[in-house]
């Protein structure tokens, strides 16, 4: 059957991807910096805003599988088009609307009311992306090369953290912080109306997957895909759940946790590494760089030699990561070892993160995919993200930071095991 071109399929996987971690990296890092002298200065304790502010971080992923549930639903029914359109839409507004909010200072409890009710419409518009674009990418792929296919949306987490950092960088470089606690904040949030618009234009052009169009001429699509994936395919549910997690658990580390920590000084909840926010933003800017090259040479591989050895390797390096990165983050300004840190744990999440656009998708039918591996993607969300800059600030605050490394060995050996209980998925059929 006819594909959509390389180019429209790269994009429509791509941008939407972009824009979910965009959202998700700008919301992270104003919720380390700026929520907590926005939405929850009254509190009176600096570490207790910080860890309220990340509690709010939390909601999105809460509500993701509810995303995934609704969205998967359709997906499977409708079609992996219409669905991942609305998605970004609702996603979009959500994003958009949370640069409108007006502060604490100035309606009280209201605000953070109404940023809660936002990041939870937000995930819900989430819980339909990330396996809509894997579908894109991978259902038009040609034989041999889904797992290169499926780096495609995986590269839109690098590009949209690169955006959403760069553009708090740039504010940053700038202004002061007073001008970023009165207005520089929300700036990101409502440039994502361009990047919505852009992907938007771009999904309303393509074509249906050619599998999802073979499943309707084979009328194959089923009327309840969801109790069938809970019925059918409950086992793969729990193995995509935790082969995810643990990738949420290392970007938020690395992403979210580590900023608070490199920036803010003991008493704020932090480690005292005396990094400025602006320094510890571009050393995330360079490490990502490595995030996005080491996507796409674990998806080649991948594809030469299996999904399974890929995933493997990379949780046994992570479980040995996590014991060691500690001892990078305990000099004052030590840029070197913060970079160490960052470039190996992104290098690592790339190899963790990047197989998993096709691995996920491949454990289940055609007719269940998008239900099935949306689901298992947002459960890890919750199992692996949606606590984890709260949780890794109370560890590192209460027990060192020793106990964030051990926090994230555990999450890497679920990951181990739930790898090893899966088949290979490299030879399957994937229109069946």
């Amino acid at each position: 059957m006819s594909r959509s071109s390389v180019r429209t399929v790269i994009a429509a996987s791509m941008v939407g991807t972009a824009i979910e971690f965009y959202d998700f990296y700008a919301y992270g890092t104003a919720a380390a910096n700026y929520f907590p002298k926005v939405f929850f200065q009254d509190t009176g304790n600096s570490t207790v805003a910080l860890l309220m502010s990340l509690l709010t971080f939390s909601i999105a992923f809460i509500a993701r599988p509810l995303g995934s549930l609704v969205f998967g639903h359709f997906g499977d029914r409708m079609g992996r088009k219409v669905t991942l359109v609305v998605s970004l839409f609702t996603m979009g507004v959500a994003t958009f609307l949370i640069g409108c909010l007006p502060s604490y200072a100035t309606w009280g409890i209201a605000a953070v009311v109404l940023l809660c009710l936002c990041r939870f419409v937000q995930g819900i518009g989430l819980g339909g992306e990330w396996s809509g674009a894997a579908l894109v990418a991978t259902e038009n792929a040609p034989e041999g090369k889904r797992a290169l296919y499926g780096s495609f949306p995986e590269l839109g987490a690098p590009i949209g953290f690169f955006l959403s950092n760069g553009t708090y960088f740039l504010l940053e470089t700038f202004n002061d912080d007073a001008a970023m606690l009165a207005w520089g904040w929300r700036v990101p949030f409502l440039l994502s109306a361009v990047l919505v618009i852009v992907g938007l234009l771009v999904r309303v052009q393509m074509e249906e997957t050619p599998v999802f169009r073979l499943a309707q001429q084979r009328n194959t699509v089923v009327k309840s895909p969801l109790r069938e994936v809970f019925r059918k395919s409950w086992k793969q549910l729990i193995q995509g759940t935790f082969i995810v997690a643990v990738t949420y658990t290392l970007f938020y580390t690395l992403a979210t946790w580590s900023l608070a920590y490199g920036t803010k000084d003991r008493e704020r909840g932090g480690g005292g590494l005396g990094f400025t926010n602006q320094e510890y933003l571009l050393m995330l800017m360079l490490g990502v760089c490595v995030f996005a090259a080491s996507i796409v040479f674990s998806c080649v591989y991948a594809d030469r030699i299996g999904r399974r050895r890929v995933l493997v390797a990379s949780s046994c390096a992570l479980v040995v990561f996590a014991l060691v990165f500690p001892y990078l983050l305990m000099g004052y300004r030590n840029a070197a070892a913060v970079m160490v840190f960052l470039c190996v744990g992104f290098a690592l999440m790339g190899m963790a993160f990047g197989p998993i656009g096709a691995f996920l998708p491949e454990l289940f039918d055609a007719n269940v995919r998008y239900s099935g591996s949306g689901i298992g993607y947002n459960l890890a969300a919750i199992v692996g993200a949606a606590f984890v800059p709260a949780v890794a600030t109370w560890l590192s605050s209460h027990w060192g930071v020793r106990s964030v490394g051990l926090y994230l060995a555990v999450m890497a050996l679920c990951c181990l095991v739930a790898v090893l209980t899966c088949r290979e998925t490299r030879d399957v059929d994937f229109s069946a």
